[in-house]
């Protein structure tokens, strides 16, 4: 796969002025995802690649990420940054990140994300206890969507 410089850097430009997640582009059986990542993009080639199945932005978040579920009862939300599959442990039959009740400490990983067969830790932003996990291991989850709380 040959893009040319410039236009991965446009395309860098456009995740920054359109504030989205992530672009993905697909060539046969090799891709390039292109991801923003707490204010610096990261361009990123895998090969081969499944089709994922085509997403749209939502404008609309769903009603667990509403200003009166966020932090006044169950604490500060921590989000998915991605579709993918969420992974309670880092694996199959392995002791969870953390569980309701847990001390957890601010750039600790709390769980797993998996998109295109690449596990992504999802660490917290926050000190804190954690109150609640809203997903099932295993489960699919959506960018934006609320994974657990810690207050």
């Amino acid at each position: 796969m040959n893009f040319e410089i410039e236009y991965i850097e446009k395309l860098a430009n456009l995740i920054d002025e359109k504030s989205l997640s992530e672009i993905i582009l697909e060539d046969g059986e090799q891709a390039i995802t292109i991801k923003r990542e707490i204010n610096q993009t990261v361009v990123q080639s895998t090969s081969p690649v499944m089709p994922l199945p085509q997403v749209t932005q939502a404008q609309n978040t769903k009603e667990e990420t509403t200003p009166e579920s966020t932090s006044s009862s169950k604490g500060t939300p921590i989000t998915s940054p991605m579709v993918g599959a969420f992974y309670a442990a880092p694996s199959p039959g392995a002791k969870p990140f953390v569980k309701v009740g847990d001390i957890v400490s601010a750039g600790q990983v709390v769980c797993i994300v998996e998109a295109m067969k690449l596990m992504n830790e999802i660490e917290s932003d926050v000190s804190g206890k954690v109150t609640q996990i809203c997903v099932e291991d295993g489960q699919s989850v959506e960018y934006g969507q609320v994974l657990m709380y810690i207050e």
